[in-house]
């Protein structure tokens, strides 16, 4: 067979997974990242109807992020070990019952309950994700793919933008107050999507009936050559990859980034109500406009972290970006400048997103890549415990969110910090790596 034969054969094995896979998980997590946030929207009239402090909304909201680092690991090795499609269809029923019970909820005490229950419930699904997608495209393919579904963070933000408003506005009908109708009506829907994840999704590509044996031998082919590159760096096993300093390093950055970002987010609507003066529904356009802009963000900067072959640069400087926009959002609170800060900080950090994830990706191999993954995930989401929690107390004690606000920036700026340490310690490696080849004469 010749080069431009396989090559065909490529081409149509990758567009099949990029078509039967990645819109699917993409609905998936969309619907599972609305669920977590959508809190940020409910708050705007839960927080008085049920008269929650700032302390009680941020302790409560970031509940979901404990459980959720409690069991991400185990949640991984267990999709490893039983198969994607059975545990993620698993995963989505469950959160998606208890996202529309969130409606039931009347005291801090169940509010606390349902939202550690509700990350118990979706722990695991976006590094399970991620470890699935290692498991069909080859690493040179890997930004374009993960991007393709992780693409549905920002775009959730688009739809939950969009109907917010509409949903509390449905206040009083049948007897509900509108943020019960709004975690009704966005719960459901992972229920039903967990019925179309255990019918359509193929735990592998040897399992895939819409591969044919070439395709299926193309992936193959792909993923044991991306092995073969890392021959140099053998499964070091479970304990040396959760304390190897990629995943340490990657695992701060994610604990630094995400919290803060989750800081900010689950209080969004409130901050940019109270310094643009724009009511519910132009705040959620504005969310909207922010999630179209990510998502453009994430496909431009994936693709060409994938085209030069760097990643590090493609996460830190977008960074950097948002350590800027936040710091004036922090100083400045017109409208015009809160506005323009917001899209700019959200746009950045979602083209950083976009890549974060394949800088372990493209390290981490064997059995070990799938705890290590998820431990990056897990630190990551420590963070996003603490700092909603630490948001929510300097509110109540300072009366606003200006001292919240200034602690942005430097969350930011140490996380992009870390990501040009861990390059610069990458690229020492591999010099050392070179110089210890044999030389051949």
């Amino acid at each position: 067979m010749t080069s431009t034969d396989l090559a065909a054969i490529g081409r149509t094995a990758l567009a099949k997974a990029s078509w039967r896979l990645l819109p699917l998980l993409g609905v998936g997590y969309g619907v599972a990242y609305m669920d977590r946030v959508n809190i940020s929207f409910a708050s705007l009239r839960m927080n008085a109807d049920l008269h929650f402090s700032a302390t009680v909304y941020g302790l409560g909201g970031g509940l979901f992020f404990l459980a959720y680092a409690l069991l991400e690991i185990p949640s991984n090795l267990i999709l490893a070990k039983v198969g994607a499609r059975r545990w993620i269809a698993r995963i989505m029923i469950s959160w998606g019952v208890l996202a529309a019970g969130m409606m039931f909820v009347r005291t801090p005490t169940q509010f606390y309950i349902m939202r550690f229950l509700l990350g118990a419930a979706e722990a695991g699904f976006f590094p399970g994700a991620v470890f699935y997608l290692m498991g069909w495209f080859p690493a040179a393919y890997r930004g374009r793919a993960i991007s393709g579904f992780y693409i549905a963070y920002p775009l959730s933000n688009v739809f939950m933008g969009v109907v917010a408003g509409g949903l509390l506005g449905l206040h009083g009908r049948l007897g509900l107050a509108g943020w019960q109708w709004l975690f009704l009506m966005e719960g459901l829907p992972a229920v039903a999507l967990s019925v179309v994840f255990l019918i359509l999704l193929p735990d592998e590509p040897a399992t895939a009936p819409w591969l044919t044996e070439g395709e299926r031998a193309w992936i193959a082919d792909g993923l044991a050559a991306d092995r073969a590159a890392l021959a140099h760096e053998p499964d070091p096993g479970l304990k040396a990859t959760l304390l190897s300093p990629l995943v340490i390093g990657m695992g701060l950055v994610n604990m630094l980034a995400l919290g803060a970002y989750y800081a900010f987010n689950l209080s969004a609507p409130a901050v940019l109500g109270q310094y643009t003066g724009l009511d519910v529904t132009r705040v959620g356009l504005l969310v909207a406009t922010a999630g179209l802009l990510g998502g453009g963000a994430m496909i431009i900067v994936s693709r060409r972290s994938d085209r030069v072959g760097e990643r590090h640069l493609h996460v830190a400087v977008p960074l950097l970006i948002v350590v800027v926009a936040f710091a004036l959002m922090a100083l400045v609170h017109t409208p015009v400048v809160t506005m323009i800060a917001y899209l700019v900080a959200q746009t950045a950090y979602s083209a950083a997103a976009a890549v974060i994830w394949l800088i372990p990706s493209d390290r981490l191999s064997g059995r070990s890549a799938a705890g290590g993954v998820a431990a990056i995930g897990t630190i990551g989401m420590i963070g996003s415990f603490l700092a909603p929690f630490g948001w929510g107390v300097l509110k109540d004690r300072t009366g606003g969110y200006e001292a919240g606000l200034m602690v942005l920036p430097a969350l930011f700026f140490v996380a992009a910090a870390i990501v040009l340490w861990l390059r610069a310690t990458g690229r020492r490696e591999a010099a050392h790596a070179l110089q210890a080849l044999p030389v051949d004469l």
